[in-house]
């Protein structure tokens, strides 16, 4: 509550913070966030915020994040599955060195060119190879090719939930031992935790399972060592151990 007894609200539209103060929200974003955010990525955020979709994008908090980690792990070949305007993309493209790669994959092409003039006049293009469709028939194809077996760094899904088990069924084999592949989204608007008889919007309700599933599987699996964070809608990073 703001000192007059009103509730404080974010500024940032398709926010998607699990902090249960607005207030203190508002002031990571002002204090570490926004100072620091590219130019380009700024105004990105802005387009994306004049979307009907604007909650799906990533959350600028979460941008930072995603940069600041590539950055750490010396990332150069990546993947995007689930791209919208790009917010994310064009982190990870500005984390990049001069010759990293991102394979970006998307079923819609019309929103990523809502954001493709910003990462285009950020002279961030070239390291983009973007492909419009479902992602699964595009991984079942490199697996088979086998020369993409461990040659990625990095890998960050943000995609259609009912399928996060089956994107990591075949990213596992794809990324490299010691390289990472991260899920967005896996607290669901902190429905995970919410009762049975809760009242939910009806896309939350029926994701909830998926992602409850997925949290479930990776929590188990001995391949990947793994760590969940309150980011944004939650993120899950899973290091490639064996």
């Amino acid at each position: 509550m703001t000192s007059n007894g009103e509730n404080s609200r974010h500024q940032e539209v398709g926010h998607k913070s699990l902090l249960q103060s607005d207030a203190l929200y508002q002031y990571i974003l002002e204090t570490s966030v926004y100072p620091r955010e590219p130019e380009a990525m700024k105004e990105l955020r802005e387009i994306t915020a004049k979307h009907p979709w604007n909650l799906m994008t990533t959350s600028a908090d979460e941008g930072q994040f995603l940069n600041m980690l590539l950055k750490l792990i010396n990332a150069k070949n990546t993947m995007e599955i689930g791209v919208f305007t790009g917010y994310s993309l064009l982190a990870t493209a500005m984390a990049l060195p001069e010759d990293g790669k991102i394979l970006a994959m998307d079923i819609n092409r019309d929103n990523y060119e809502i954001g493709l003039p910003v990462i285009e006049k950020a002279g961030l293009a070239h390291k983009i190879e973007f492909r419009e469709g479902p992602a699964l028939p595009v991984l079942d194809q490199m697996i088979e090719d086998g020369k993409y077996h461990g040659s990625y760094d990095f890998i960050f899904v943000d995609a259609d939930k009912d399928n996060y088990l089956n994107y990591h069924k075949r990213l596992i084999d794809l990324v490299k031992i010691g390289g990472v592949i991260g899920y967005d989204n896996t607290l669901w608007n902190g429905s995970v935790v919410a009762a049975p008889d809760a009242p939910l919007r009806k896309y939350v309700r029926y994701y909830r399972d998926f992602i409850l599933e997925l949290n479930k599987a990776l929590a188990a699996d001995s391949r990947i060592e793994i760590c969940q964070l309150p980011v944004g809608d939650g993120i899950t990073l899973c290091r490639r151990i064996t």
